[in-house]
Order: C-alpha cells, then sequence, then structure tokens
C-alpha cells in the first residue's frame, strides 16, 4: 500500500486499505496486480487519467510524420524543367520529408536508360548538401527510381 504523497504504508487488507482511502475521499488503484502481494495507490484516479492524456497530447504533438514525397521526370527533360524539379525536391527535404525521384520512360527510351541513370545521379549530386541517397538509381519496369533523405541536423 502506498500513499498519495507515495510514502509505504506497509501490507494491508482490501478492506483497510479502502477504508483509508475513502477517509481521505480519493480512490484505491491497484498498480501491480500480479505481485505478490499486489501493490495499490491512494490517488485521485480523474486527475491522474487528466494528467496522462495531457503528456500524450504533448508527446503526438511533438511527433513528425515523415512523409515520401515523389518527384516525377522524363529523359528528355530541358535544363531549366530539370532546375524548376530541383527546386521543388531540395525543399522537400529541406522540410523534413523523404524524396523519391521517377524518370519515366516511354517507347524507345528503354534502350537509352544509362541518360536516366545520368539524370538521377546529377539530381543527387546537386542535391548533396542538404540529403543522401538512401537507395541508388533502379529500374523497375518502365520506371527508374531512386530515395533521397534528408541530412540530420
Amino acid at each position: 500500500m502506498i500513499s498519495e504523497s507515495g510514502e509505504q504504508l506497509g501490507l494491508m487488507s482490501g478492506e483497510e486499505a479502502l477504508k483509508i482511502a475513502e477517509e481521505r475521499e480519493l480512490d484505491l488503484v491497484m498498480i501491480a496486480p500480479g505481485s505478490k502481494p499486489p501493490v495499490c495507490k491512494i490517488m485521485d484516479y480523474g486527475k491522474f487519467r487528466f494528467e496522462q492524456s495531457k503528456r500524450e497530447k504533448e508527446a503526438k504533438k511533438n511527433q513528425r510524420v515523415i512523409e515520401v514525397k515523389e518527384i516525377r521526370m522524363s529523359p528528355v527533360i530541358d535544363d531549366n524543367d530539370f532546375n524548376t524539379k530541383l527546386r521543388a525536391g531540395q525543399k522537400f527535404l529541406a522540410a523534413g520529408d523523404r524524396l523519391k525521384v521517377t524518370i519515366r520512360f516511354r517507347g524507345r527510351q528503354m534502350a537509352h536508360t544509362n541518360i536516366g541513370e545520368e539524370l538521377l545521379k546529377s539530381f543527387a549530386e546537386k542535391c548533396a548538401d542538404v540529403a543522401t541517397m538512401d537507395k541508388n538509381p533502379k529500374l523497375e519496369g518502365r520506371n527508374m527510381s531512386m530515395f533521397l533523405s534528408p541530412k540530420a541536423k
């Protein structure tokens, strides 16, 4: 048996413990029911639940879910378009999201997958100051993709 201030009151029957809790106008809460003998504590259970939910909300507020953003390109992309995609990718990485960069090959472009791989490597080099490459460029069907993740601050 533990009091509301944290001091140990020793071993006692359940009836005695309940009587003491009622005298103090508090609740008797079983903390460790599996131990021998079971451990109980006198506390205001409503206040305890409120504080616990408050702590959980605070932990949830500080938690950040990392999203995977995707940028799609073609192997025949022009320099200005490439730079626009690059800036967008750097913005995503700066915000703390992972980035998947994909290149779609159409028709006869499949014969020149090396162009797409060079494009992806160039993208990764230009993002090197804010990101690290998680997964090297890999061809999956008609798409070649790689993953970048933000560097730790």
